[in-house]
């Protein structure tokens, strides 16, 4: 039996090239550093815990991983 299934799996082509494309148009669209200015004005508190918990599951520490959240990116 055939499979006609458009299920291509992981490293799908037509999705990566999807990606770069709406990824490029994004870029180019001048609307970068808005999207990062919001994306930064999130709720401390739940950043935190939100990072805290990623650094539970990781397998050690990195030490090139310095942030003081106490100070703006820009």
């Amino acid at each position: 039996m055939a499979d006609t299934s458009k299920i291509q799996g992981e490293g799908d082509r037509e999705s990566a090239k999807r990606y770069n494309e709406d990824t490029k148009e994004f870029v180019e669209s001048g609307k970068v550093d808005e999207a990062a200015r919001k994306a930064g004005e999130g709720d401390k508190e739940e950043m935190e815990r939100a990072e805290k918990a990623g650094e539970e599951r990781a397998k050690e520490y990195d030490p090139a991983v310095d942030r003081d959240y106490s100070k703006p990116t820009k």
